[in-house]
């Protein structure tokens, strides 16, 4: 079993599986965090940004020749654990000659649109006059500001997709339900499992008839928006690859939701804004939610929230959250002080850089941030020198490390396998070993396009025996409880599904010698040659040998069994425990009957 890794961001991970004859892609999470190299995309024309000089191109027209790990028009199928993993969908699935079948819940599929629809919508809404590549090059990448010039792969860096790739990419995805199994080509069998996480969110069971591989991405066991997490079907995973951890381990979710209030509270009675950069979906429901309820025990409930997106009507209707504390029609109702949920989380493109050339002057203003995957220091330096307050309350309910060492004590996989960042402590905090996946064995690791083989090879392959064949054997016992049968049979495969069946009865040997020798010989015709079981006691075997006249007998044992030595005949027998050799020189008379003495104290099958 081989694992391909295609991401190095562990909370947005994209590993291949070959699991048997199958190609299994383990999400496809779409690493953005390269936007905040780039200026961002105003709706309105900045004066401060356009005086900004631009890039040139020195020289060269080389051409760049991009190698991949592995040939993705190979991948079967994919498993998606929630929509934050799927945003890389269309690149795959339009561009790469994948003609498999995409998994994941309805609710993943319905956000992952939503967020797909955004992205697109804030992206071609601010159209660009010119589009350059040149800067991609390799040979050219040193002449870059940093931090682009120390940017890795900047040559895969590609343009945002379109709807109608969207469109087309999620009509590729099948439907499943939690607990649901799915067969894969009649060889492996793959079920998805509450995660706990998001709406929609899974973890998957990959499982043959002999090994079992649990993938855990983006878990929670806090009692929000989504089903509980399944953690019991977890349990006897040969393998367990752990996947998308908490990327804030030392803040509580809990403290940072009353930072959040509190603060928010605090600016809206000075008189300022509240900006909050998010997504569409996920951490704003339970925002929306504890904010809607505690405005109004703090006596705020006149203060306007506003949650500004092209899909912000489809993102609270399947939710079906407080949809009524968020206003209509944005331009006709727009007072302040106010409260601004809008994206994108990065400030590099969506109504979100408005609002910060909007407010970002004055002191009286408070842009919070909430979601984790960004820097926010690196979110905010297009802005500077900003006059409004920064405050940051990562709010991130996935697993944290005492809670992963704790599940993995319940479930207790045999092999952990993770990405390297969970091997060791953040490299701000060294010092914290609690920070840290610790298990036994120790979990392998892995990193951005390794090719890692799982610690485990198949051993056993099930076959079903046909009614007919299984009539006609006849098992024997060779100890109490354990019974053997000879099978005389052909093997089928077709589907990656094996069939013993009976063997096709030989036909009437012809007239005329030399086609009755040819049918003899034919291996159909061929007498079965039994099979042999059993101990040879020794000491009665000697006393077998004093009946027949051999007198000078005598007995070496070794590590691997005993040694019978005629003296007389100069003979050995060694009697080993999955063989017995006689070793007789020149006298193959004696060997026969050395041998016929053997074979008395074994069972034939």
């Amino acid at each position: 079993m081989i694992m391909y890794c295609l991401s190095g961001h562990p909370t947005l991970p994209c590993n291949i599986l070959k699991f048997k004859s199958s190609t299994i892609m383990l999400d496809c999470g779409l690493d953005m965090t390269s936007v905040l190299n780039f200026l961002p995309l105003p709706l309105v024309h900045s004066t401060r940004l356009a005086k900004l000089p631009g890039w040139v191109s020195k020289d060269g027209n080389s051409q760049l020749e991009k190698t991949q790990l592995i040939d993705l028009s190979t991948v079967d199928v994919i498993l998606i654990s929630n929509y934050h993993c799927m945003m890389a969908l269309p690149y795959i699935t339009e561009h790469t000659g994948f003609n498999g079948t995409v998994y994941a819940t309805e609710p993943t599929v319905q956000i992952g649109r939503l967020l797909m629809e955004e992205l697109v919508n804030f992206i071609e809404r601010v159209p660009k006059a010119q589009s350059a590549t040149k800067w991609k090059r390799k040979e050219d990448q040193r002449q870059l500001p940093a931090p682009l010039k120390d940017a890795v792969d900047i040559y895969t860096w590609k343009k945002c997709y379109t709807m109608q790739e969207v469109n087309s990419a999620l009509s590729k995805i099948q439907l499943v339900g939690y607990s649901q199994k799915i067969e894969l080509f009649g060889v492996v069998q793959v079920t998805p499992l509450s995660s706990g996480y998001a709406l929609g969110s899974s973890n998957w069971i990959i499982q043959s008839h002999y090994e079992k591989v649990s993938y855990v991405s983006g878990s929670s066991l806090l009692t929000t928006h989504p089903q509980p997490m399944d953690q019991a079907a977890l349990k006897n995973s040969d393998v367990m690859i752990l996947t998308g951890l908490t990327q804030i381990p030392t803040a509580n979710p809990d403290g940072m939701v009353g930072e959040f209030c509190s603060n928010l509270a605090m600016t809206i009675r000075n008189g300022g804004n509240v900006l909050v950069p998010c997504y569409p979906s996920g951490v704003i429901y339970d925002l929306l939610e504890c904010l809607y309820q505690y405005i109004d025990s703090a006596g705020l409930s006149n203060v306007p929230l506003y949650f500004i997106s092209p899909v912000a009507n489809s993102s609270l209707e399947f939710s079906q959250i407080f949809a009524e504390c968020i206003h209509g029609e944005f331009s006709n109702e727009f007072k302040q002080p106010c409260v601004v949920f809008t994206g994108h989380p990065t400030l590099r493109f969506g109504d979100v850089v408005h609002f910060m050339e909007l407010w970002g002057k004055s002191g009286l203003n408070t842009i919070i941030f909430t979601e984790p995957d960004f820097s926010y220091l690196d979110a905010l330096a297009p802005y500077q020198p900003l006059a409004m307050k920064c405050v940051y309350c990562p709010i991130d309910t996935r697993l944290n490390f005492i809670q992963v060492t704790k599940l993995l004590k319940e479930v207790q996989p045999l092999h952990v396998v993770c990405p390297e960042q969970y091997t060791q402590p953040p490299a701000s905090q060294s010092h914290r070993s609690d920070l840290m996946i610790d298990c036994q064995p120790p979990p392998m690791s892995y990193r951005r396009a390794e090719v890692l083989a799982l610690p485990f090879k198949r051993r056993y392959e099930k076959i079903e025996v046909m009614p007919e064949l299984a009539e006609s054997l006849v098992p024997m016992e060779i100890k109490p409880g354990v019974s053997l049968a000879t099978v005389s049979a052909i093997l089928y495969t077709k589907d990656n599904k094996h069939v013993l069946r009976p063997p096709p009865k030989a036909a009437p040997p012809p007239s005329g010698k030399k086609r009755k020798r040819a049918a003899e010989e034919s291996p159909e015709n061929q007498p079965f040659k039994a099979l042999l079981s059993g101990t040879i006691p020794v000491e009665q075997f000697v006393q077998t040998l004093e009946k027949h006249g051999f007198s000078d007998v005598k007995i070496e044992d070794t590590t691997k069994g005993h040694i019978v030595h005629l003296q007389e005949a100069d003979t050995l027998i060694q009697f080993e425990e999955d063989s017995t050799h006689i070793i007789c020189e020149h006298d193959e008379r004696l060997r026969v009957k050395l041998r016929d003495m053997v074979l008395k104290f074994l069972q034939k099958f």
